[in-house]
Order: structure tokens, then sequence, then C-alpha cells
């Protein structure tokens, strides 16, 4: 299993196929050219085409609208969303269990948790018996370019003063544009933010405008004082769940019941 360090992976090996490949996670050390362990391995979504290529990017004014979020989002609706810092916590603020997850938008591997791993939340969180801290890094728009990551986090904020986080976050992994690109433009935030049910011009205002500038800037501080190099990195209770864990909502729902969330 791997340790965690700055310059390396801060998840292990996950025994979890992607068309064939090894999942580990996003390191926060990488120098660009996807070799997350410094092993040659690639990321499961590079596609190697860099950012300014004559490819279209959905993020396009002319591209397809983005899709819509998991229907289990909607059991979300009503959990309440607060900022502290440079944290986004989504759940009962007096909820027994406390789940800490560090992501950067562009991680393939945080999409990977998101769309498996993490659906054994939904439950209960909706039922109140566990509250979920989100520090949203943006390191890899160091490794590839861009603002994608940046620009991402600044909507994710903005999302919280609609109501609308949980939808909008789950949106945004949906529609996550392959981490080489840099696919995160306000336009393509936008078109997310309509996916995910926010009808308000004070969001379009904060994502075009890039209102919560420093508060991205604060979370990606919170990240690296927690010490954290990788992500997905998921904490329950203060203890790390197992990398192996993370991309099966089965495997990832016995580690929450293992820690008595229920």
């Amino acid at each position: 299993m791997a340790v965690r360090k700055a310059g390396r992976v801060a998840a292990s090996v996950a025994a979890v196929a992607l068309l064939g490949a090894v999942v580990t996670g996003c390191d926060s050390g990488d120098d660009g050219d996807g070799d997350w362990t410094g092993t040659g391995k690639k990321s499961p979504s590079a596609s190697g085409t860099p950012s300014g290529s004559a490819e279209k990017s959905p993020s396009q004014e002319t591209g397809p609208a983005a899709k819509v979020p998991p229907a289990s989002v909607n059991d979300l609706a009503k959990v309440p969303t607060k900022v502290k810092g440079g944290v986004i916590t989504v759940g009962d603020p007096s909820a027994k269990h406390t789940v800490k997850v560090y992501e950067d938008p562009r991680c393939p591997y945080c999409k990977k948790f998101e769309e498996n791993g993490a659906q054994a939340l939904v439950a209960p969180l909706a039922a109140g018996d566990v509250k979920v801290e989100y520090t949203i890094a943006s390191f890899l728009d160091n490794n590839f370019g861009g603002d994608g990551s940046k620009n991402a986090a600044n909507a994710l904020r903005a999302a919280v003063d609609t109501g609308k986080y949980p939808q909008f976050h789950a949106a945004l992994f949906a529609n996550q544009p392959e981490e080489s690109d840099d696919g995160f433009t306000p336009a393509f935030l936008l078109k997310i933010g309509t996916a995910a049910g926010i009808k308000d011009a004070a969001f379009e205002k904060a994502v075009t405008g890039n209102a919560h500038k420093a508060w991205v800037a604060t979370a990606m501080k919170a990240f690296t004082a927690d010490g954290v190099s990788g992500t997905p990195t998921v904490e329950i209770d203060g203890e790390k769940a197992p990398a192996d864990s993370l991309y099966d909502e089965g495997d990832f729902g016995k580690v929450l019941e293992k820690a008595g969330v229920s």
C-alpha cells in the first residue's frame, strides 16, 4: 500500500478495473504527463489531447447540453449546506459522523468515487446520520495548465448560495472533461448549472466574474494544511478510508458501516 508523502500519490492502488487499467489517484506532485505514480501508468481517462488543441471542447457554446446529475442526488434536496473557511459542509451540523472528502474537479478518480463509492453516502446524508466536509483542491491546473479546477471550485462555492450544491456537485463530475483538457470554462459551468436545476442570476454572475477567487485559494490552502497530497482522499471520523474501497458503492458502504454510519 502506498504511503502518503509529498510529491507522491496519496491513495493506494485500488483493485478496480477501468478499461483494463489499475485505478490509483491524482497526485498533487504530478509533473503534467499523467504519470500519477511514477510507474508510467497513465490516468484512465487521459486522452493525450492538450489544452488549446483543434479538437472541440465540451465547453464551447455550440456544444451539447450538459448531462443531468444522477437521480439519487434528489434525495439530498433538503439537506443543509454551509461554508466555513475553505470547507463546504453538506449535512446536519449535529450529525454523529463526519466524512471528509478531498477532491480536485479535474481528477478522473474523483469522478469514479462520486459515481460509485460516494453513492453509499446518499442515504445516511439524507437521514442526518452523517455530514460530509468537502475540501476542493485545484492543483491539477498546475499539472496540466489552464484554470479548469479553479473555475470549477469557484462555481461549486457559488452553488452553495443557490441551495443546490449537492445537485451541482454531482452534475460537475458527471460532466467532467478529460483532465488534460481545460474544459471547465465559465460557459460550460453555466451549462452544468442549468443541468443541475440552477436558474439564478447571481450564480451566473459569480461564475463568469470569478467572484469566489479568494475562497478557491483558501480551499487549496486548507487542502495543503491538512497534509493531503492526492485525490480522492476520504476520512471517516478521522480515519482514512482504504483507497481500494472508494470505487465501489458496496465496498465503501461496508467501510461506512464498520465506522458506525447507518
